[in-house]
């Protein structure tokens, strides 16, 4: 009996050691802004544009295309959403497209493609065409950006299992250990975006 509740303090402590970690994420400075809340909402700002225009907002996602324009360059933004550290989420559809324009020149080899966050003030929207269709995208001026990578990490077992998880299946993985179940599942390669 003493086993099992050492057990189930290991696992409560490892449980808010998790939340712990899971609630230091934060902004990177060059996309924090100057609003505390900047708008991240791209369907409710294109559902009322005009609402929004000198509003400080935060978007980000992928960059499939790139203008170097006189003293600026219009980055085109398929955006997505992003997480608690303003990264954008791998995996999730497009919500949209906007056009950030930065100041400066930057380089099409090292942006196309890439993902990025950028933040400022929005200036209004721009009318033109996807293909053979209509589209309008947002524009905002970017006071700041930040272009993330992306990397392969591998998490890899083994990891202790509540023996009370029987039901679900992971018996099939499992093999007893003195401290509780053993996880010998395979090692998966998950992608992350990071700095």
């Amino acid at each position: 009996m003493a086993g099992g509740s050492v057990r189930r303090g290991i696992y409560g402590l490892g449980l808010v050691a998790c939340l712990l970690l899971t609630g230091c994420v934060s902004v990177p400075d060059a996309i924090k802004g100057t609003s505390p809340t900047p708008q991240m909402d791209l369907v409710r700002v294109m559902n009322a544009p005009s609402l929004y225009v000198g509003e400080e907002a935060r978007f980000g996602g992928k960059v499939i295309g790139l203008q170097n324009l006189d003293g600026k360059t219009r980055l085109e933004i398929a955006v997505m959403p992003l997480d608690d550290g303003a990264r954008p989420v791998l995996g999730q559809a497009s919500i949209g497209r906007i056009y950030a324009d930065v100041t400066g020149f930057l380089d099409p080899v090292d942006y196309r493609g890439h993902l990025i966050t950028v933040v400022g003030p929005i200036t209004g929207t721009e009318k033109g065409k996807i293909g053979q269709s209509q589209y309008t995208w947002m524009v905002m001026k970017a006071t700041g950006f930040k272009r993330w990578r992306v990397v392969q990490q591998v998490v890899s077992p083994p990891d202790i299992v509540d023996p009370w998880m029987w039901g679900s299946g992971y018996h099939l993985r499992m093999r007893p250990a003195p401290w509780g179940y053993y996880n010998y599942g395979p090692a998966r390669v998950e992608s992350v975006v990071t700095e």
